[in-house]
């Protein structure tokens, strides 16, 4: 072999590990799906095992770095080189994440069926009844821009300002929708982009806070249903309210607009909701996959080789615009229209 080439070759190799070595020492810069070459969070038989079988929650922290919670695996933590899980075993209140928010000092919150856990980066520092929580089942969670956290739990919603817990009485209806639970449980908490902070409930409609007085939504409205399970509100300012069995509703102020399976959607049970950078509206639906409006039509997107019941239970478009889809089978990505499984070992360049 002539000398040049040999000598192009070994000057390859040594940029290429030195880029590697460089990139592992930074992991607050991700490189998603970029080879690990150092292999040091490679899986058995990498290619089959998924990040968990269900993807409750997606969140991005203002690093960059991924979380993903799951149904019983707890929660795990993804900066674009490695992966790493953290359950009871390592200080985290439950297994089963039902929420995930970030606040301004960088703590990342999550509401678990045990409790409140709040991780600072180094360790866990967990929040239950005994601390004043009305109860440890946690449904979902919003940290406010004053940095209070706001908590659903299956006694009724709370608010957290960093010193004690304050005890939320939603307005009750005389006849509710038919509950999961109770009426008093918050499947979703928002705020809007002029400080109200709105609840999504079960099966006692929707309510907005505007920091005085509530005001209550419900079917006599115009609402879809008053089982509402997820709240988003969009680039121009109307709240979509994804509903149990009805579809989706569309708030602009003033008005109801509801949008079903007649409409194009691919099912009406909608879990949750999600802008992406092109202002269009993802719909993560029960047993339909993920909806997508463009401000005209749906269009669906499903798992098609029969691996998942096609549950969407979240969704999260990453600052280098990868489009996450939560299934109930594993994590999955939007790529042009297909939908494809991320297993472990492709995230980590197994």
């Amino acid at each position: 072999m002539d000398m040049k080439i040999i000598v192009l070759i070994l000057v390859g190799f040594v940029a290429f590990g030195q880029q590697s070595n460089d990139r592992f020492k930074n992991s607050q810069t991700p490189g998603f799906f970029t080879l690990n070459t150092l292999k040091n969070s490679c899986f058995d038989n990498p290619q089959k095992k998924q990040v968990s079988e269900y993807i409750r929650e997606i969140y991005e922290d203002k690093n960059g770095v991924l979380w993903f919670g799951t149904n019983g695996d707890g929660i795990c933590r993804y900066d674009g080189l490695k992966m790493q899980y953290f359950t009871k075993k390592e200080g985290l209140a439950g297994n089963q994440i039902n929420g995930i928010t970030g606040d301004k000092k960088g703590n990342i919150w999550l509401a678990t069926d045990e409790g409140l856990s709040r991780y600072d980066g180094k360790k866990f520092i967990n929040y239950t009844t005994k601390n004043g929580l009305s109860d440890n089942q946690l449904w979902s969670i919003l940290s406010d821009r004053k940095g209070n956290i706001w908590i659903g739990t299956l006694a009724g919603v709370n608010k957290f300002d960093g010193r004690k817990f304050h005890k939320i009485d939603l307005p009750k209806l005389e006849k509710p929708g038919t509950p999961r639970f109770n009426q008093s449980v918050a499947w979703s908490i928002i705020e809007d982009r002029k400080g109200n902070i709105w609840f999504g409930t079960d099966g006692g409609g929707l309510k907005k806070f505007d920091g005085k007085a509530f005001y209550t939504y419900t079917q006599k409205d115009g609402l879809g249903s008053n089982n509402i399970r997820s709240i988003f509100e969009d680039d121009k300012g109307s709240v979509w309210l994804g509903t149990q069995g009805s579809g989706v509703s569309r708030f602009d102020g003033k008005k109801f607009t509801n949008f079903s399976t007649k409409n194009g959607l691919s099912s009406n049970d909608v879990w949750t909701i999600y802008e992406d950078k092109q202002h269009q509206l993802w719909f993560g639906t029960g047993g339909g996959g993920a909806s997508r409006y463009d401000g005209k039509n749906f269009k669906t997107y499903k798992e098609t080789k029969g691996v998942t019941r096609n549950h969407v239970q979240s969704i999260w478009q990453d600052k280098r615009g990868n489009l996450w889809l939560g299934f109930s089978g594993g994590l999955y990505r939007v790529s042009g229209d297909l939908v494809e499984n991320i297993p472990a070992g492709k995230l980590v360049g197994c």
